[in-house]
């Protein structure tokens, strides 16, 4: 099972791609972990505070935590390439929340509040879950360049 999480296609092409999300998605858990990057910080504690996107989920502060969670880690596991695939899994699945959840009502534009960006991150995160983490991965390393 794990070989088939680290086995990747040889591209470069899939470089640019793994470290623009790793580091877009890090940053952003980093901000809902520790409050860094934010105005006020609030971190962890003020984050899973909120209210979750759905009803249905509950309790909102174990949702609201996996997500940063999700967000951090995976953007970390993307960036460096080591198990690329369970990253933009973690990646794709609080995007997928983040689209319908939070940014669907607002309608597609980001500079309205819309689902723009999250659905660019989504396609991002799918790309990596089909082709792996390409070459200058961790994954290609430990798959024996396959």
């Amino acid at each position: 099972m794990a070989s088939g999480l680290v086995r990747t296609s040889q591209s470069w092409a899939i470089l640019p791609i793994r470290l623009a999300l790793g580091a877009i998605m890090f940053a952003h858990g980093a901000q809902k972990i520790f409050g860094v990057w934010v105005e006020n910080g609030g971190g962890l504690t003020n984050w899973v505070n909120g209210p979750a996107p759905f009803p249905e989920m509950q309790p909102a502060w174990l949702w609201l935590g996996a997500a940063a969670f999700s967000e951090f880690i995976g953007g970390a596991l993307v960036m460096i390439g080591l198990y690329t695939r369970v990253g933009a899994f973690f990646i794709a699945c609080v995007m997928i929340v983040a689209i319908f959840g939070v940014h669907w009502k607002h309608g597609f534009f980001m500079n309205d509040g819309g689902f723009e960006f999250p659905l660019a991150l989504l396609g991002m995160a799918i790309s990596l879950i089909i082709y792996g983490g390409g070459n200058a991965s961790i994954d290609s390393q430990m798959s024996g360049g396959k």
